[in-house]
């Protein structure tokens, strides 16, 4: 590791210890979260800290979208205001959460209690981001069937679950492959890239976000589906 007596751990210091993501997540996310860690280091942050700061950051974004829905509706706030102030906190809630990984690698300071945390804070984002999603959905499309929001919900946890399934003997991916066309084919799967493209339809085409709703069913559903097909050729094969 490069660091000095001075600084301490540099950027490039912690984004070498990430633990991945998608084309979007690594570009990005992944970038921004190691300039957080550097701040979070100097300042003597506890990883749990970021942790939570994500948390609260990434709720906010849900709460601002799935308030002001029905405002947004009727036209007393413009969409674009709701939308790209729910993208700025989503996208630095995530940025804190790949942060609080690289700051806990870096410095040692990993431990099941503070996994524990992060896990629990990602279930309550992922609610909340599907509640402001199909706050945004229900006004623009009252005539939404009820299915079409459990399905929704449902599905889209799948995404949580896999994340969850990387980690040790069962870390695996249907496209291994790191290919420029492949990445950019998982992109539809690439959370920082999803809550970017979820955050411009509430902004700019909120009545689209009925559809964008379906196709994450079709995507996520499609995508379990064949992960379980995988997983259980591969456990009947016995390798």
């Amino acid at each position: 590791m490069m660091t000095t007596l001075e600084t301490g751990p540099t950027a490039a210091d912690f984004l070498s210890r990430h633990r991945g993501g998608g084309l979007f997540t690594e570009t990005v996310n992944q970038r921004v979260g190691a300039y957080l860690s550097v701040g979070a280091y100097r300042l003597g942050l506890a990883p749990t800290v970021l942790t939570l700061a994500n948390l609260v950051l990434g709720l906010s974004g849900a709460v601002l979208v799935a308030g002001l829905a029905a405002r947004m509706h009727d036209g007393g706030v413009p969409a674009p205001v709701v939308g790209l102030g729910g993208l700025l906190l989503w996208q630095l809630a995530y940025s804190l959460d790949c942060a609080d990984g690289q700051l806990a690698r870096v410095t040692g300071r990993t431990s099941p209690a503070g996994k524990r945390v992060d896990i629990l804070s990602d279930v309550a984002l992922q609610i909340g981001l599907v509640c402001a999603v199909s706050a945004v959905g229900e006004k623009y499309s009252p005539e939404m069937p009820n299915w079409l929001v459990a399905a929704f919900a449902g599905t889209w946890m799948v995404n949580l679950i896999t994340s969850a399934l990387q980690q040790g003997d069962a870390a695996g991916s249907l496209l291994a492959s790191r290919s420029p066309a492949v990445r950019t084919v998982k992109l539809i799967r690439d959370y920082g890239a999803v809550l970017t493209g979820t955050a411009l339809v509430i902004a700019f085409a909120p009545h689209w976000t009925v559809w964008l709703m379906c196709a994450f069913v079709v995507v996520n559903g499609g995508f379990l589906l064949a992960s379980i097909v995988a997983a259980a050729r591969t456990s009947l094969s016995g390798t």
